[in-house]
């Protein structure tokens, strides 16, 4: 059975910015109220008191702001080292049966470059390799003959190392990509091992894209 709480509850759940900020408390929820009772009326199918949803509002937020806030903050306050790293390039060829043994020959050769950045990822139809721009030339001989989908230059990589409960929580990706986004960081890359991930952003950007990540744990 519909309910006017249920159906505030979900009209929200589907605004990501809009949850975050009734969590954040920074929404007049007369307001709001006021601005979305044409769409949940239509939802409910008959007419709605602004009065009920505002209260059904108020409620949520309370839930939310223990939900989304005190659980995610114990998380994000108690994120580890940031380690960012410069000059780099992303490759993504299309999957094919020689892209694994392209890699091991690749591999192979970067044991005589101890200091550079190098990681890989495989999905369903892309292999990802992110390389220090320094030894591009080893990438273009061993992939010469493989399907290239896409090349970066000019990237930056910021690797967080998260607290243990990260996989325990839920939202905290989330809480922290969406202050990314606030600020209009596009996110070239994500990493992501259990305890740790790495985006890759422009050069241009990764300044203000780690002040964000730093100023989560304050």
């Amino acid at each position: 059975m519909k309910t006017v709480s249920s159906i505030v509850e979900n009209y929200i759940k589907t605004k990501p910015f809009l949850l975050n900020a009734l969590s954040l408390g920074i929404i007049n929820l007369t307001s709001l109220s006021r601005n979305i009772m044409t769409e949940l009326e239509s939802e409910f199918g008959k007419e709605v008191k602004q009065g009920a949803v505002v209260m059904s509002l108020k409620r949520l937020t309370e839930e939310l702001d223990f939900r989304l806030n005190h659980k995610i903050n114990k998380v994000i306050k108690n994120i580890g080292e940031i380690t960012v790293r410069s000059e780099l390039t992303d490759y993504t060829f299309a999957a094919s049966d020689t892209v694994l043994n392209k890699q091991a020959e690749l591999i192979t050769d970067l044991n005589a470059f101890p200091d550079i950045f190098y990681t890989s990822s495989r999905g369903v139809n892309e292999t990802n390799i992110v390389v220090s721009n320094t030894i591009n030339h080893l990438v273009d001989k061993h992939f010469a003959n493989e399907k290239l989908i896409q090349k970066l230059d000019n990237l930056a990589s910021i690797t967080v190392k998260l607290p243990k409960e990260n996989i325990v929580v839920p939202g905290i990706y989330y809480f922290i990509f969406q202050r990314l986004a606030w600020e209009g960081i596009i996110i070239n890359e994500v990493i992501s091992t259990s305890n740790e991930f790495t985006i890759l952003v422009s050069e241009n950007e990764v300044d203000v894209a780690f002040k964000v990540i730093k100023d989560l744990k304050n």
